[in-house]
């Protein structure tokens, strides 16, 4: 099984986070783990799922106006994300699983979640989804809340022994 994940980070959490489900998922598959930035413009054939990860901004994936405000806070600066990737891809058709991740304030009933828009995005453009997942951070910048990396290769693992099957 080939995976492709991707990932838009700009405090360096979700960066961690793509890391730890990519090795996680490298238990069942051949990996290839990339920033958002140096992703390609089409799913490869031959990658079985596609992981897509981000931060939550304003309860789903961040916009250009939500990018330059991380930047003003210390943020990197990206010149797009998960959400402008998604959209671009062609649609319909695409044979590979998807999942997706995202980060989010520590803050229980927060209304929102990138995962959960990635998701719908993804099935709008044709992909078979499978459940998404939040990982937690402390405050706007991080860090990320105590076992959610080693949470992370979990769901990694988990995802690779369903998709295997």
């Amino acid at each position: 099984m080939r995976a492709l994940v991707v990932y838009e980070s700009m405090f360096g959490n979700t960066a961690k986070i793509a890391e730890a489900v990519a090795d996680g998922l490298s238990t069942g598959a051949e990996v290839t783990l990339l920033h958002v930035a140096d992703a390609p413009a089409d799913v490869p054939p031959d990658v079985d799922v596609v992981v897509v990860g981000g931060p939550t901004h304003t309860f789903t994936m961040s916009r250009e106006a939500t990018r330059e405000e991380a930047a003003r806070r210390g943020g990197d600066r990206t010149p797009g994300g998960i959400r402008e990737w998604l959209q671009d891809l062609p649609t319909g058709g695409h044979p590979q699983d998807f999942a997706a991740f995202d980060t989010r304030v520590n803050m229980p009933l927060l209304p929102g979640a990138a995962s959960h828009s990635a998701t719908r995005l993804a099935r709008k453009r044709g992909f078979s989804v499978t459940p998404p997942e939040c990982f937690l951070v402390y405050g706007y910048h991080g860090p990320l809340i105590s076992g959610e990396v080693e949470r992370a290769q979990q769901w990694g693992r988990h995802l690779s022994q369903l998709l295997a099957d």
